[in-house]
């Protein structure tokens, strides 16, 4: 049975702290519909998001330098680092699921096209800006998916799993604002063929749900769906939803992830009807059937929650599952 990607709950990637156990247990407790493997930056090069998945890319070694993450000719001492403590994060998956796990399970790692823009070519400047490097980086990466679900699939062999593939830096490519080496110029915006082509490649050479999570202002969702996710995530808490492009998704038979906490906590945590709210009042605005809304959004934290503290963790988790029992099992009140 395929993992289900809506009426539920899950988060993003991100979680504060340096203990995984800690985290892998946080992820299971509290969203056990969809838990994920946690993302603890906290912990240092090779902890963050770029270089989570730059220090795994399939036959493009890269090193840390002041700048950021670097293609370089042979791996160096963070890219051997990182991959250590990408093992020790999967090898802690076994005591909190177990090995004959058959639920859900979410992993991530950067889409082509934010990675391009952070990751930098070995004579400085970024991935993006060289085409033949660009189409070398989007192969590595869709052999980098593949490599990592074997790899979880190896601790857990009966685990129903989907990839989500994290774009926050699209958005910037698209609108032309990643800046050349010198910081005087912008790169060349790529077209929008070439945008999904690349997120297609990747998204196709696996053999699971794919969801891709844009939390930027202005994600697009159209080409997002177009590349073949099954589930697209953004940030609803922006207000600048794309109704158009959000209901042809829809319409089409995607899901949505929506973004409805915020990463750091808020002070007094919100009812859970406040944070239904703006939920019911899109699925009212884009005219779809009430019974629709259970089968079609889950809801998620806006963003990763790194910068959280361990008591907001877990309040935004526990909300968000009660925000999506409410949307499933209320679902009349969508249309009212």
């Amino acid at each position: 049975m395929g993992a289900q990607l809506a009426g539920l709950a899950t988060g993003v990637g991100s979680l504060p702290g340096s203990s995984i156990d800690e985290a892998c247990a946080t992820a299971f407790d509290e969203l056990p519909e969809l838990p994920h493997l946690p993302e603890l930056p906290a912990r240092g090069p090779g902890a963050d998001m770029i270089g989570r998945t730059a220090c795994r890319l399939a036959g493009l070694p890269v090193d840390r330098t002041p700048s950021g993450w670097r293609l370089v000719d042979r791996p160096g001492l963070d890219q051997r680092a990182a991959e250590e403590l990408m093992a020790a994060d999967l090898d802690a998956l076994l005591p909190v699921a177990g090995p004959g796990y058959d639920g859900a399970l979410k992993v991530q790692l950067v889409g082509p096209w934010t990675l391009a823009a952070a990751v930098e070519l070995p004579r400085g400047g970024a991935v993006l800006g060289d085409r033949g490097a660009l189409r070398d980086l989007v192969d590595s990466l869709a052999e980098t998916a593949r490599e990592h679900l074997a790899d979880v699939r190896r601790r857990l062999p009966s685990a129903n799993l989907v990839l989500q593939l994290d774009e926050p830096g699209l958005p910037a490519v698209l609108a032309g604002q990643v800046r050349t080496q010198s910081g005087l110029g912008a790169l060349r915006v790529p077209e929008e063929t070439e945008v999904v082509s690349a997120l297609r490649e990747v998204v196709s050479a696996v053999d699971v749900p794919v969801a891709l999570h844009c939390c930027a202002r202005r994600p697009p969702l159209g080409m997002l769906h177009a590349a073949g996710a099954a589930a697209v995530g953004l940030d609803l808490t922006l207000g600048d939803v794309d109704h158009d492009a959000l209901g042809e998704l829809v319409e089409q038979g995607g899901k949505v992830w929506l973004g409805v906490l915020p990463s750091l906590g808020p002070g007094v945590p919100p009812a859970p009807r406040d944070v239904a709210e703006p939920v019911r009042r899109l699925w009212r605005e884009l005219g779809f059937d009430a019974e629709a809304l259970p089968v079609t959004v889950a809801v998620t934290p806006t963003c990763g929650l790194a910068g959280a503290s361990p008591g907001w963790v877990n309040t935004a988790y526990r909300l968000l599952r009660q925000v999506a029992r409410a949307l499933s099992e209320a679902p009349e009140g969508v249309g009212s």
